[in-house]
């Protein structure tokens, strides 16, 4: 019987295809492990930092698990040491050393001393990525648009129509940039209005909310925000920038509420406006006072852009702090500052950061401007999901203005302005982190 049962398994194993065997034989050997594992180091060490972020989501992409080590050389990956991988990063020219078993062990276990504030965070899966982006792009380039394609990560782009019509749920991170949520185009009617692009802005945005069956740019924008609000609310991970942080929260907060003057939407805006605003809605401020006066180039009190001025904060002394929290027990905050700086180059925007006193008390402040005594990048959870606001426009541009060319990330591979961005990328990543207790 045993002799039957050996001639059945090898007459068996003769049936299959000598392609298949050669495909087999050859997704073996590509992904041949060559020694223990691969640490990407993420201190001073590394030549290009934001292409190690894009190395790292390639992996994920291949259903490779990898090890994300907080706080420990500023925040390395630990990836298995397969040949492909190592090709990989010798292509994007990232920094990487080989480690034996015994090397691994040793750094795992200084992770683990108690008294040592690291933790080791797998990641699993790479999310699937939006970035909400208009068609025609406005005049100005996108932070997060140019950093993705840096790191090479892929995403898709999406805008009104695709929200409005559900598209949402397809996606696990979904980022928002400059935007105006208000349906005031941006404030720019004081200084714009005469210029070609605001006025094909305008044509283009009210043609598409007749299009999509709503009366105004401004009623298609509170559609747009509540559609990403129930995104969130459903588990969804929101990332957004400049402008796209407080436009987003008054647009939550002024749900059927008209406070756009004639100018914008056809109808004067309501006498009662501020105080029928609900921040129970809002994701990140209360309390704040709306400015509705079209030749004013805010939105709000929530931006701190004028206290450069007020303050006398110039370019040279406009810098953000990052806040040092336990990665043994604050996990979620400390995966979104990891950097190999504390300290980082401020940078200006529509919306350069946020007045502390217009913040819920139960929002997590992740990065200040101490000068200013503003916050600068801030973060919490609604529902099942999480959102980030991260104030300003360019993290290597300090006064991105109208017409400026596109920074160029070649000659930034190092920025810790965006190192921030690539943290929100990785973090849906992560394995499910229990706050300890």
């Amino acid at each position: 019987m045993k002799a039957m049962k050996i001639f059945s398994a090898k007459k068996t194993m003769t049936k299959i295809p000598s392609k298949l065997l050669l495909f087999l034989f050859s997704i073996l050997f590509s992904f041949q492990s060559w020694g223990s594992r691969i640490l990407v180091p993420m201190d001073e060490a590394q030549r290009d930092h934001l292409k190690a972020y894009g190395l790292a989501y390639w992996t994920l992409e291949n259903q490779i698990t990898i090890e994300w080590l907080l706080n420990y050389r500023g925040g390395s990956f630990l990836i298995p040491h397969l040949q492909r991988i190592e090709e990989e990063l010798l292509l994007r020219n990232i920094s990487y050393q080989v480690l034996a078993d015994g090397q691994v062990n040793k750094i795992k276990s200084e992770i683990a001393d108690p008294e040592v504030n690291m933790e080791v965070v797998q990641l699993e899966k790479a999310p699937k990525i939006a970035v909400y982006t208009p068609p025609n792009k406005l005049p100005w380039d996108d932070a997060v648009t140019l950093v993705l394609t840096y790191a090479e990560i892929k995403y898709d782009k999406i805008y009104d129509s695709a929200i409005v019509n559900g598209i949402l749920p397809k996606y696990d991170w979904l980022h928002l940039h400059h935007e105006d949520f208000t349906g005031q185009y941006g404030k720019f009617y004081s200084s714009a209005r005469m210029q070609s692009w605001y006025q094909q802005e305008v044509q283009r945005s009210e043609a598409a909310a007749a299009q999509l069956g709503f009366a105004s740019t401004a009623a298609l924008k509170r559609a747009v925000a509540l559609n990403i609000r129930n995104f969130v609310i459903g588990g969804g991970f929101l990332f957004t920038m400049c402008s796209g942080t407080d436009s987003f929260d008054i647009a939550l907060a002024a749900q059927g509420v008209d406070i756009q003057e004639a100018i914008f939407d056809g109808s004067p805006s309501d006498p009662r406006a501020q105080e029928k605003l609900d921040f129970n809605q809002t994701f990140a401020f209360q309390d704040f006072h709306i400015i509705k006066d079209p030749m004013v180039y805010e939105y709000s009190d929530i931006d701190g852009t004028d206290l450069r001025t007020q303050r006398q904060i110039t370019e040279k002394s406009d810098q953000f702090t990052l806040f040092d929290f336990s990665a043994k027990w604050d996990v979620v905050p400390t995966m979104l500052t990891q950097c190999h700086v504390d300290v980082i180059n401020g940078f200006m925007g529509q919306t350069t950061d946020f007045h502390k006193e217009f913040i819920k008390p139960n929002v997590l402040i992740l990065g200040e401007n101490k000068a200013a005594n503003t916050a600068k990048y801030v973060h919490g959870s609604f529902g099942q999901g999480t959102w980030t606001f991260y104030g300003g426009h360019d993290p290597e541009d300090y006064q991105h203005l109208v017409g400026d060319p596109p920074t160029d990330l070649n000659l930034h591979p190092n920025s810790p302005g965006y190192r921030l961005i690539l943290n929100n990328i990785l973090f849906p990543a992560a394995k499910k982190q229990k706050r300890k207790t």
